[in-house]
């Protein structure tokens, strides 16, 4: 249980850090932004739409972080009234 919460919050701080480097812009994780040449092509302002497409899958991590944080949470809760129903005599 414990190995399983740990890799669970580790999952959330992970996503939670790649969300903050995809809003900061970072040009090591461009690879990671879904654009096409197209997208380059057709818009005036090209780095505002690539900006845009940052900020997007930034908020996708910090969806993803939340999700991992609350199915977490419902697991821990999960576990430990497995374990108190465990012990009781009916």
């Amino acid at each position: 249980m414990l190995l399983m919460l740990t890799l669970n919050y580790s999952y959330a701080l992970f996503q939670a850090m790649l969300g903050i480097f995809f809003s900061a812009k970072s040009a090591v994780l461009i690879e990671d932004v879904p654009f096409t040449e197209e997208d380059i092509r057709n818009d005036k302002t090209p780095p505002q739409n690539i900006h845009n497409l940052y900020n997007q899958v930034g908020i996708n991590c910090f969806i993803a972080a939340a999700i991992y944080v609350v199915v977490g949470a419902v697991s821990l809760c999960q576990v430990r009234l497995n374990k108190r129903q465990e012990y009781m005599v009916t």
